[in-house]
């Protein structure tokens, strides 16, 4: 069986990475202004609940930089990444790609498009409260045993 190539080997995903990186940085720093400037003039941000604790959309840079001026601080946002076992696609001056990061109560996931390199439309989603992550997988209750047992 072929291995899927990793994500930051190919072109889009590495246009992506990049950007993702020079963003996550500006956040980290509190650097609004390098942060803001990551999108395009007419860029779209839509929220729900990671940011805002609410379901909104930032229409343009100066609904993005109002929001961050206000939400950056309290969300501490990090680890901005092309989410795990996803690569970035493109199309003409369009690159996109599913993303994975942090606040500091959540993980969160969500989609980016970035038009001539900036982004053009964010969603960035809530995923789970960190301390109260659903119990998955191995984490699972087992429920119910069945059969024989020493009781």
């Amino acid at each position: 069986m072929l291995d899927k190539p990793s994500s930051k080997n190919t072109a889009p995903s590495k246009k992506l990475s990049d950007l993702l990186d020079q963003f996550g940085a500006a956040l980290a720093a509190n650097d609004i202004e390098k942060a803001v400037d990551c999108f395009q003039e007419d860029c779209y941000w839509r929220d729900l609940v990671t940011f805002t604790w609410n379901i909104k959309t930032m229409e343009g840079r100066d609904q993005v930089r109002d929001m961050l001026k206000s939400q950056l601080s309290n969300t501490r946002p990090s680890h901005f990444a092309i989410a795990k076992g996803e690569d970035a696609t493109e199309s003409g001056e369009l690159i996109e790609g599913w993303i994975s990061f942090e606040t500091e109560v959540a993980r969160g996931f969500g989609h980016v498009r970035l038009k001539n390199g900036k982004i053009w439309t964010l969603l960035t989603t809530m995923a789970e409260l960190k301390g109260h992550e659903e119990p998955a997988g191995f984490a699972r209750p087992m429920g119910a045993r069945h059969g024989s047992g020493k009781n």
